[in-house]
């Protein structure tokens, strides 16, 4: 029986039908075309951020489990699926993308409940941005291609290289991005002709689910895409050492990633892996105030700051360094906390009490190691785990809050005065995943660009995203790239052909 406080919820944001009848419904997972119990006989409380009370539950997968959903994607590519050609597979992933826009607000309601996300946000960037995710790589279904080569070897021959997929993928995804991130590790294979077993995160599995209903209405082939839920030292150790697991895509925390990539080692598996970040945002005297105030809405605390590339380090110029500091106060004084369903709300709560607890450490170390609070530095004194937007002043890089990632909406502030002192602290820390530069100077931004040690650099705006764009980074950020034609290559394989072409005598 559902919690009343989650009843009222839904009674109270208007919640479509199909969101109530999927809620109350049993969550099974999905394994060659059908929702099953599969071998398990545990479940997993999925607790609802804003009141921490419990929504619904999962089941927790085994290993058993797992073998099935290979088994039946293994079956997919060499059959149905591997009928279908490049034309056939696009249309199938843009009949994905249209069914995402017409069922936009129940995707973006499961997702609200289930991690606390601002649904505004949500729908702007979650789920509209993942039907353009799945738009984008439909088209690149019809052109994957191989070329011909001029060879020099004695003889004739008709030398060509054939792009192939590179077979079944095991994706795992995080919390904070459950569906935009599912979204990025299947279309990418599909267009290529792959099959997916797909491990969500434990805490934000149903967005995942409530798709794979859109997938039925689509006409997608059994076993090309297959969801096991559960635990990752379950499932996802099932899926990263499966013998028949060709290609293994990972979104996650740096020390589970590290994990991810021993395990796909032992048997040579093809690997992504987006991992961590501590992205530096780098202010000069000349840049424009109110739009970097306003940008750590979209970089800090956007989604209460549980983001991967989010903009959470930010040197500021000395020249403008107290005013930036006033102007981010007041923008993060006045954004309005709340449960995610609410379209007023711009932070909801983060994703569990744990994580709560997390961000508040860190917050009491940054107080420990000297850095001046400016606002925020606490946690709401009510149910659902709710932290203030936090910003710390007058840091340096010797600080463990400036150092290491928090993933919350707490924003730390230090002064520089030139470009070289300011390149040395951008570089200063293990992660590598994306950065913005805020100047009217666009030759010192592109000064800068060439020494910042990042995946993606930005230029006056922080975290803009594209599917043409590849997304990934360097050093304990990762390896390989997520979007954009990069990505495809993760998913195919480079046959080399040659033919002996016999002469006029033979």
């Amino acid at each position: 029986m559902m919690d009343n406080q989650i009843t009222n919820l839904l009674s109270k944001y208007d919640v479509t039908e199909s969101t109530k009848s999927f809620l109350n419904s049993n969550q099974k997972m999905f394994i060659n075309g059908a929702f099953t119990q599969g071998n398990s006989t545990e479940s997993i409380d999925i607790i609802e951020p804003s009141t921490g009370k419990v929504l619904t539950a999962i089941t927790a997968g085994t290993a058993q489990d797992v073998d099935d959903a290979v088994n039946a994607a293994e079956e997919a590519l060499h059959g149905e699926w591997a009928s279908y050609k490049p034309r056939d597979r696009e249309h199938v992933m843009r009949k994905l993308a249209e069914l995402i826009r017409d069922n936009l607000q129940t995707i973006a309601e499961l997702e609200s409940l289930d991690s606390g996300k601002a649904i505004s946000g949500c729908k702007a960037v979650d789920i509209a941005g993942s039907a353009n995710v799945w738009e984008y790589f439909a088209g690149w279904a019809t052109k994957i291609e191989g070329s011909s080569r001029s060879t020099s070897m004695p003889g004739n021959y008709f030398s060509y290289t054939q792009k192939e997929p590179v077979g079944v993928v095991g994706a795992i995804v995080p919390w904070n991005w459950p569906f935009a991130m599912a979204t990025w590790k299947l279309a990418a294979p599909l267009a290529a002709g792959c099959t997916v077993v797909l491990k969500p995160a434990e805490m934000t599995s149903l967005s995942m689910l409530y798709f794979m209903t859109l997938c039925q209405q689509a006409g997608l082939p059994n076993g090309v895409i297959n969801i096991v839920t559960g635990r990752g030292r379950t499932v996802g150790t099932a899926l990263t050492t499966h013998p028949k697991i060709a290609k293994v895509s990972f979104t996650g925390s740096t020390e589970v990633g590290k994990t991810v990539g021993k395990n796909v080692s032992d048997s040579v598996k093809h690997v992504t892996l987006e991992l961590g970040g501590k992205s530096p945002m780098i202010a000069f005297n000349d840049a424009d105030i109110d739009a970097l105030a306003t940008g750590t809405l979209g970089s800090i605390y956007f989604n209460a700051g549980q983001v991967c590339s989010a903009g959470s380090r930010l040197y500021v110029q000395r020249g403008i360094y107290n005013e930036v500091i006033e102007k981010i106060k007041q923008v993060a004084e006045g954004i309005k906390l709340g449960t995610g369903l609410d379209p007023d709300t711009q932070m909801g709560p983060v994703i569990s009490k744990n994580q709560q607890k997390s961000i508040e450490q860190y917050i009491d170390i940054g107080i420990e190691e000297g850095a001046r609070l400016v606002t925020g530095g606490y946690c709401l004194e009510e149910e659902g785990f709710y932290v203030k937007p936090t910003l710390f002043a007058d840091t340096h890089n010797k600080m463990r809050i400036v150092q290491e990632e928090i993933f919350g909406p707490v924003l730390v502030v230090q002064p520089f005065d030139t470009e070289d002192e300011v390149i040395a602290l951008a570089n200063d820390n293990v992660f590598g995943l994306a950065a913005s530069i805020w100047t009217q100077d666009i030759s010192r931004a592109h000064r800068m660009i060439p020494k910042i040690k990042a995946g993606s650099v930005w230029v006056n705006i922080h975290d803009p995203g594209d599917p043409s764009m590849p997304f990934g980074g360097v050093k304990l950020s990762g390896i390989g790239k997520d979007l954009g034609p990069e990505q495809l290559e993760h998913y195919l394989e480079t046959k080399s052909v040659w033919i002996k072409v016999g002469d006029n005598n033979d």
